[in-house]
């Protein structure tokens, strides 16, 4: 005997605007009486800070409340029974009731200490004498149409250039005393549908080149009483070059922003969700072998790096 729930999209992706549509299907091996089918929707922003985390007290951990999106049940069928074997019974929920336009639907995001989750359930109670059958299924929340930039987005370049003067952390002395230039330009407000995309010159290093590498960083602040508690997470890193590359060779970049973990850039008030892009560049180094698994938030003696705000919308 099992319950599943079934959406009408395999990808699991809906507007706040349309209506969430599939198929409660039960399977059992007799007929079953039952009090009722009903589908629950649940959406909300949960919030959590780690105990220690910029200074803040274990105390705190677990104290923030979840930002309620939105909360309801209907009853799909009224009390009855099911028969034997494989029953499918369709459901339509709409997301946003008409009566109540101000809902404010953020996108899908699993973050560090932030995430919107959307969740439906079906339950089909029956009785004190029975265990009653239950099914969860996660589906995804993109931004409505009407909220979509109405005009393409034609990215917004940024010139960089790193040198050795242009670093803020120590360097090998080596890599310090023999310079290098690094020039390019890079996409600094992208669409989730698009890549971040830009060109990188190496003109001159005098320290043989290792990689370079694209990183993507997350950004969560939660508003905690006076506080703003912040904490920066690497979501992935994109390999553009391998190796000492031929100088004065423009290198193309191209990094397809991964889903879930990514969504249009927030400033709420009880929270904020912004992102970063750095490009980082590793110099040949006995040392860094040693420290392979350093932390990347954590500037290197042969590591060179620019790191960039980044803004990311949902667009047509």
């Amino acid at each position: 005997m099992s319950v599943e729930l079934k959406l009408s999209r395999s990808n699991r992706i809906y507007r706040p605007s349309e209506a969430l549509e599939g198929k409660i299907i039960v399977k059992t091996q007799s007929s079953i009486s039952h009090y009722g089918i009903r589908l629950t929707l649940k959406g909300s922003v949960v919030l959590q800070v780690r105990g220690g985390s910029a200074g803040v007290v274990e105390s705190f951990y677990g104290v923030i409340k979840p930002i309620p999106i939105v909360n309801r049940t209907i009853e799909v069928k009224s009390s009855g029974k099911i028969g034997l074997g494989t029953s499918e019974i369709p459901f339509s929920l709409n997301l946003r009731q008409q009566d109540k336009n101000l809902e404010r639907f953020y996108e899908t995001f699993h973050g560090a200490n932030i995430s919107i989750q959307y969740l439906v359930t079906v339950d089909i109670p029956r009785g004190y004498l029975h265990k009653s059958l239950s099914a969860t299924m996660e589906f995804i929340v993109e931004s409505d149409k009407a909220d979509l930039l109405q005009r393409p987005l034609s990215p917004e370049m940024v010139i960089f250039y790193i040198t050795q003067d242009t670093q803020r952390h120590p360097l090998l002395p080596e890599i310090k005393s023999g310079g290098f230039r690094v020039t390019g330009k890079i996409s600094t407000q992208c669409s989730l549908s698009g890549p971040i995309s830009g060109e990188l010159t190496v003109e001159a290093s005098a320290v043989p080149i290792q990689s370079i590498d694209i990183q993507l960083f997350r950004v969560e602040s939660i508003l905690l009483g006076e506080k703003i508690v912040t904490e920066t997470s690497l979501i992935q890193t994109t390999q553009i070059a391998d190796g000492d590359v031929c100088r004065h060779l423009s290198l193309p970049i191209y990094v397809i922003l991964p889903r879930l973990v990514t969504c249009p850039t927030i400033l709420a008030g009880p929270f904020s969700i912004e992102f970063k892009v750095a490009i980082v560049i590793s110099f040949q180094s006995e040392l860094s072998k040693l420290h392979k698994k350093s932390d990347p938030k954590t500037p290197r003696l042969w590591l060179a790096m620019e790191t960039l705000p980044l803004e990311l919308v949902r667009a047509k």
